[in-house]
């Protein structure tokens, strides 16, 4: 059904209080806004001031923004209701905040009454509420599905031997399960068939489901630098400090390091335009920790990836990088540590002729590809979600 003649569907989107989860959902609510949805969406007040300005700026007025306020303590201020900035001896009081917020969030439910709520896996206590309200729950995956998979594999079979890069999903391994056996049969992933197929059957398989910027430490962030001066070659460093760290460029990087490279390199503090830096065609190259927003942003504008990943998904997010022929990784050594020669050497293959032209053409591809696939999947994704209003309408008990 064309959505001009379709009513308006309510939408609650519901994400984890980190901006690298809050961003893919606003990116979705401006699509689905698009086309006759109408999405509130739910977070702290510390997160969504950013968003707010970015509203304001764009002109969506069918998204509004809903505030759920979280217990404060000593220890858990409001600004800290969020993961950006917030110091990582905290992230324990934030998932405990989070939870304690659930009574707030049913009388969000109850009062919107959306036809369907969307959130990803750290509130399983959410889709259990909305179900007591016959309200369906659409799970949204902000990260790469290759990661997503061995997850999913490792959490339903007794037995498996679980790999090294999947061991960080462990920690909420109990609420993935939850949220897996209380949301409808849809998932909502961020990619293409074209570019991870295999890792979307699979993962539609075991979780029965249709499928549809870290800090570096002191030690990294010199090796890296180092690395950059023995590479040679031109760079932007988008250079980010955790909250309480209060020290400038000059002083966190090798001394004399900033004036070494000043005809070659440019070090920005704390943020810069990524999209705007990738599709410059200037840009040769992105080194990145893999996050999974970073690498489809970066395929999106067909820059091939150096990988330097840190933890959680991006370790599986750069093997498969690797693996689809867009993108090298730096290697650690067996203490986990990066070092300046490594760096180097794999900086120079990416400049080079053999290795990295066979990269840029390779991310050149996916990114027409990506191009050509642009309005298709959103709007599979938006009928199947008339769908799920249908059904809920035709049987609301």
């Amino acid at each position: 059904m064309d959505a001009t003649n379709r009513s308006v569907v309510r939408v609650l989107m519901f994400p984890w209080l980190a901006y690298s989860h809050i961003h893919p959902f606003l990116e979705l609510a401006k699509k689905l806004s698009e086309r006759n949805f109408y999405i509130h969406l739910c977070s702290s007040p510390a997160n969504l001031g950013h968003i707010k300005e970015n509203l304001l700026e764009m002109n969506f007025p069918s998204i509004q923004l809903v505030e759920l306020h979280l217990p404060s303590s000593p220890d858990l201020p409001p600004h800290y209701h969020t993961t950006k900035g917030l110091p990582n001896h905290l992230l324990g009081n934030l998932m405990q905040a989070f939870d304690t917020a659930s009574s707030s969030f049913s009388s969000i439910l109850t009062t919107l009454r959306p036809y369907f709520l969307t959130c990803d896996f750290f509130q399983p206590w959410a889709p259990a509420l909305a179900l007591s309200l016959n309200i369906p729950t659409v799970q949204f995956v902000v990260s790469g599905n290759k990661a997503n998979s061995v997850a999913a594999h490792a959490f339903k079979k007794s037995g498996v031997v679980i790999q090294d890069s999947a061991k960080d999903f462990l920690f909420i391994k109990d609420r993935i399960l939850q949220h897996l056996e209380q949301s409808s049969g849809i998932m909502l992933v961020r990619s293409l068939r074209e570019i991870e197929g295999k890792y979307l059957d699979d993962l539609s398989a075991v979780t029965m489901k249709r499928v549809f910027e870290n800090y570096l430490s002191k030690e990294d962030r010199e090796e890296l630098a180092l690395g950059l001066l023995l590479s040679n070659v031109n760079f932007i460093w988008v250079l980010r400090f955790p909250r309480g760290e209060e020290i400038s460029a000059r002083e966190a990087l090798p001394e004399g390091f900033i004036e070494m490279v000043s005809e070659r390199g440019l070090i920005v503090e704390e943020w810069a335009p990524q999209k705007r830096i990738l599709s410059h065609p200037s840009i040769g190259g992105f080194l990145s920790h893999c996050g999974w927003g970073s690498v489809l942003e970066s395929m999106k504008f067909g820059v091939p990836l150096i990988a330097m990943p840190m933890h959680i998904d991006q370790p599986l997010n750069a093997e498969f990088l690797v693996e689809i022929g867009v993108g090298l990784e730096i290697k650690r050594d067996k203490n986990g540590k990066i070092e300046r020669e490594e760096v180097a050497r794999v900086i120079r293959d990416l400049a080079g002729e053999r290795t990295g032209e066979h990269l840029r053409k390779k991310a050149r591809e996916l990114s027409d590809c990506i191009r050509d696939k642009a309005g298709q999947e959103i709007d599979e994704v938006v009928n199947d979600l008339v769908h799920l209003v249908g059904r809920k309408r035709h049987n609301p008990f």
